[in-house]
C-alpha cells in the first residue's frame, strides 16, 4: 500500500528516488502531459460555464484523481516512490528543508525570478519548461513575495469545522468547505499558496513546479480529515445540476470515475498521520 508521507520526514534516499522519478517522467515526455491537461482545465473552469476541476464540487476529487495518475506514472520508473505532502501550516518559510538544494531547490532570484538551485534548475539541463504562458523556458518561484504569509493551522481548523460540502451557486461564489478550501471564499487556504509559491505555480500551468504535486497532497489529505470529522456530510450535489459534475456523473477527462468513485482514498493510498 502506498504511504504518503510529509516531505519534512522523508529521508536522503525517499527524497533523491522522488527526484529522479520526477526527472525520469519528465524525460519521457509524461510529465508535461500533466501540465497541458491541468492547464485546459484552468483556462476552461468558469463559474457560468461548466467547471470540473477548478470552482466547483469536483475541484476535491478531480484533484485526487489527477494525483492518482501522477502517482502511479512516478511508480511505473519506481515502485518504491509515493507522492509526500507539504503541510505548509508548519513549513511555512523559504528557509524550509523543502526548498533545500537536495529536493526542490529554492526561490527564483529578484531579476527573473529564476530558479538557480536544485534538481530542477534551468542550469541542469533537466527541467525544460515547455507547456508555458509565456516565452520563459525555466523554472520560476518568488517564494513569499505575492502574499507574506502561507495560511496557519487555525484557519485550517475553521475550515475543517464547516459542516457543509459545498452550495448553489456551485462556483467561486459558493459557501461551504471545498471552495473555503480552495480558496475563493473566507482565508483563502489553497490558492494562496499557489501565490505564496509564484513563478508557474501562480498560473495554469502551475504543475511545471514539483511542488504543485506536494501541495495537492497537502489539499487532499485535508478533504481526507474533513470527511472523517463529518462523517454524515457527503459530496454536494448528487443529481441534476448544470454545468457541474454530479456525485455519479463522471468527471472529464476521464470516462471511467465519479465523485463517488473517488471519496474514500485507502484503497489506493494511506497518510502517515492522521
Amino acid at each position: 500500500m502506498t504511504v504518503r508521507k510529509n516531505q519534512a520526514t522523508l529521508t536522503a534516499d525517499e527524497k533523491r528516488r522522488f527526484v529522479a522519478a520526477v526527472l525520469e517522467l519528465k524525460r519521457s515526455g509524461r510529465y508535461d502531459a500533466f501540465v497541458t491537461t491541468h492547464n485546459a482545465f484552468i483556462m476552461g473552469d468558469t463559474d457560468n460555464g461548466e467547471r470540473t476541476g477548478h470552482r466547483s464540487p469536483s475541484f476535491l476529487p478531480w484533484h485526487r484523481r489527477f494525483l492518482l495518475e501522477f502517482e502511479r506514472a512516478l511508480q511505473s520508473f519506481d515502485a518504491s516512490v509515493a507522492l509526500p505532502y507539504w503541510d505548509w501550516t508548519a513549513d511555512r518559510s523559504p528557509r524550509s528543508s523543502l526548498w533545500a538544494p537536495d529536493f526542490l531547490g529554492g526561490t527564483g532570484r529578484s531579476l527573473d525570478g529564476r530558479v538557480t538551485d536544485g534538481p530542477f534548475a534551468a542550469a541542469t539541463g533537466n527541467w525544460p519548461v515547455s507547456v508555458r504562458v509565456d516565452g520563459r523556458t525555466y523554472l520560476r518561484r518568488a517564494l513569499g513575495a505575492g502574499v507574506r504569509e502561507l495560511p496557519t493551522g487555525s484557519e485550517v481548523e475553521s475550515v475543517l469545522a464547516m459542516a457543509t460540502y459545498d452550495s448553489a451557486p456551485w462556483n467561486s461564489a459558493s459557501d461551504g468547505f471545498r471552495n473555503h478550501l480552495e480558496g475563493w471564499r473566507g482565508v483563502n487556504l489553497h490558492n494562496r499558496v499557489h501565490v505564496w509559491v509564484g513563478g508557474q505555480m501562480a498560473t495554469g500551468v502551475s504543475p511545471n513546479d514539483p511542488v504543485f504535486w506536494l501541495h495537492h497532497a497537502y489539499v487532499d489529505k485535508l478533504w481526507a480529515r474533513w470527511q472523517r470529522r463529518h462523517p454524515g456530510v457527503g459530496y454536494a450535489p448528487t443529481a441534476g445540476t448544470p454545468q457541474v459534475v454530479d456525485l455519479h456523473e463522471t468527471m472529464k477527462p476521464w470516462d471511467d470515475t465519479t465523485p463517488a468513485d473517488l471519496l474514500d482514498h485507502t484503497p489506493h493510498y494511506t497518510f502517515d498521520t492522521d
